[in-house]
């Protein structure tokens, strides 16, 4: 199935794009859903039940604001947080939704919102049950979704039958690339680059001149979150008392930078700050793109800054190129593994990440499209494995950290891939399943369980 670029890089908030994001959406949907069922007008209150990981790790992704933030009608790309907040503590004392086409509906989100420790549902580690009840307690309606990664939602049904739930319809895309092999034989082909064939794609949704138009967009909003962490000191929310060290950090490279200090180790200092600084907005609920998750917001970002500010020869124009190029890479394995953390461990978030960002630098320094898809390859094999153990669910210890250490391997792949010439052993089409295999194969506590791994590792006191 075809995605978007805009699929890829959505705009949304912290600090989780499958237990904040997709939640949030997925009660927006309901409504929706609910305002078309012939059960609607007699409605008296709504219930909603958590389940597998948004169970196990929903209070540390803020799980249950979001779903309450998307049934008071907000919506991660242009939530107001401010005026958010004001109406959950108007929700929580009032203990009513109010929308228009249905009926008010009892909701007390700290009594009706239940996080399910049972099993998972069968359908994905990541479910929710939304229902709604007459005034006699009936159940009248319900939906199950799934969150399943980078943002994304399904129903129950759409679930159990994916190909018929294409949002794009039957496009002829002049590109239609499944894989790593049919991307390299259709640019071979056609003698374009990877970013080439990906924005002729585009093309067949939205003007050329919007699609770089947007994707710049998308790159202010990167570029900003990187600024704004860098920018801010403090704790970060939670109850773990991680400091932010972003900020930091920089200062400390720029006073290097000012005294011509030279750190033999500076680049993947730089690296490392710009990807914390995004993840540790992330971890305090701030404004981010999923790249392609919340919890690896900042390999991609933090690779695309590096390349602008301290490769030589960076250039401006050449961003759309390397986030279409990252898109094209993030669509692939998504498409035939995982993206999500509960679904794939870490591997399927920063690993995925990090072999976006290492494609995207390859491509804008002048890599062939084989040099890409080898430096996509080599960046995820090196993440192989990784569990997603977040302490206390909360997407900061050692989340934070790994997202630097995933754009500093990011570029040594696209270095490497650039000292070849393109052939090499391991194809990507089977590092991407073998991705998929080992997420299948590993045990749920390593998957964002918070139920094995660092999580259950603390420090004594």
């Amino acid at each position: 199935m075809f995605l978007s670029v805009f699929d890829v890089f959505k705009i949304g908030i912290g600090p989780s794009s499958s237990h904040t994001m997709g939640p949030m959406t997925a009660a927006g949907a309901f409504l929706d859903l609910l305002r078309h069922s012939p059960s609607a007008q007699a409605a008296a209150s709504l219930k909603v039940s958590l389940h597998g990981s948004l169970a196990f790790t929903g209070k540390g992704h803020a799980t249950d604001r979001a779903v309450a933030f998307g049934l008071l009608g907000w919506v991660p790309a242009d939530i107001d947080m401010t005026r958010a907040e004001g109406e959950l503590a108007a929700l929580a004392e009032e203990c009513v939704l109010r929308h228009a086409g249905l009926p008010p509906l009892a909701f007390d989100p700290a009594r009706d919102i239940v996080f399910d420790f049972g099993q998972p549902l069968p359908g994905h580690a990541n479910g929710l049950i939304f229902a709604v009840h007459d005034r006699d307690g009936r159940e009248l309606f319900s939906e199950t979704y799934y969150s399943i990664g980078g943002g994304f939602v399904m129903t129950a049904a759409e679930r159990d039958r994916p190909k018929a739930i294409d949002p794009y319809g039957s496009v002829a895309w002049p590109f239609p690339f499944r894989n790593a092999a049919g991307m390299l034989r259709m640019a071979r082909e056609s003698g374009l680059t990877i970013a080439e064939m990906k924005r002729e794609n585009e093309a067949q949704l939205r003007p050329h001149a919007d699609v770089d138009a947007d994707v710049n967009r998308i790159w202010a909003v990167m570029s900003d979150c990187i600024d704004r962490g860098l920018s801010i000191d403090g704790e970060l929310p939670g109850g773990l008392r991680v400091r932010r060290r972003a900020r930091r950090i920089h200062e400390q490279l720029l006073a290097e930078k000012l005294r011509n200090f030279s750190q033999p180790h500076g680049a993947s200092d730089w690296l490392s700050v710009y990807a914390m600084a995004v993840n540790e907005e992330n971890a305090a609920g701030g404004r981010v793109v999923t790249s392609p998750t919340n919890g690896a917001a900042g390999v991609v970002p933090a690779v695309l800054r590096y390349y602008l500010d301290n490769c030589h020869g960076g250039c401006r124009s050449r961003v759309p190129d390397f986030l279409l190029t990252a898109a094209a890479i993030g669509g692939l394995i998504k498409h035939n593994a995982s993206i999500s953390g509960a679904e794939a461990g870490c591997q399927g978030e920063v690993g995925s990440a990090a072999a976006m960002a290492a494609a995207g630098l390859c491509a804008v320094l002048g890599g062939t499209p084989e040099q890409v898809e080898n430096a996509a390859e080599i960046a995820l094999e090196h993440h192989l494995g990784m569990t997603c153990d977040p302490v206390a669910g909360l997407v900061q210890v050692p989340c934070i950290e790994r997202n630097g250490i995933g754009a500093t391997k990011a570029v040594a792949a696209a270095s490497l891939a650039l000292r070849g010439d393109g052939s090499h052993f391991m194809p990507l089409d089977n590092c991407i399943e073998a991705m998929r295999q080992t997420g299948e194969d590993m045990n749920l506590k390593f998957k964002e369980t918070s139920l094995g791994g660092l999580a259950v590792n603390l420090p004594e006191c």
